[in-house]
């Protein structure tokens, strides 16, 4: 039995490392090896054999929601690249508890205006609500804001698909400059694209009634 653990995802699935990939091969390939792993063929196996099975099945499952998902995808691939995000996003979150303070995103600098009049509008949501207070023109312009902080979520997306596309010509051209600075672009949109949801969940919490 092969050690899923430790494999490369895209080898696993005998894909390439590209950011645009074969759903339907992606898929062919995961459920001929889920078949291989099924807890039928291994009753009659020692148990030891059986729980490494159950493991190899679960790692695979974790492989194929990984690539599955464009963004997973993409963080995963640039996990290989040596760019620890979600563990970086991690240490920030135990920080943020340790200190019993929260955890602290950088905000992009071409949002800073932005985001400082969204705090305040988010503010006194916040205070409107505790005093049993209606305020629609607040309302009005965090609807507002919400529109436009999810345009900026679309547009992000749309670049984020073009780098998709430069990485996998990088990557057949095996071109290593060109995937440094895909790299560097796509670490700054997955931020922005980070930053930008939870503004729209502050957003969202703020108008829920």
């Amino acid at each position: 039995m092969s050690d899923v653990s430790s494999a490369n995802y895209f080898a696993l699935f005998s894909l390439p490392r590209h950011l645009h990939v074969d759903l339907p091969a992606l898929e062919k390939a995961f459920y001929a090896q889920s078949r291989r792993l099924h807890p039928d063929r291994f009753a009659a196996k020692p148990v030891e054999e059986q729980e490494r099975a159950l493991r190899a099945s679960s790692d695979l499952n974790d492989a194929y929601r990984t690539l599955k998902d464009p963004i997973g995808r993409t963080q995963y691939l640039l996990t290989l690249e040596g760019v620890e995000m979600e563990e970086q996003s991690r240490a920030a979150t135990d920080a943020a508890r340790a200190s019993g303070g929260q955890k602290k995103q950088v905000v992009p600098p071409e949002l800073l205006e932005e985001v400082f009049e969204l705090n305040m509008q988010l503010q006194e949501m916040r205070a409107a609500k505790q005093m049993g207070e209606e305020e629609p023109d607040l309302r009005a312009d965090l609807e507002r804001a919400r529109v436009e902080f999810a345009g900026k979520m679309e547009q992000t997306q749309t670049k984020l698909e073009s780098l998709w596309t430069r990485w996998d010509a990088a990557e057949d051209a095996d071109d290593d400059a060109g995937r440094q600075a895909v790299k560097t672009s796509m670490v700054e949109l997955l931020n922005r694209r980070s930053y930008l949801r939870n503004l729209l969940r502050d957003v969202n919490d703020a108008l829920q009634s």
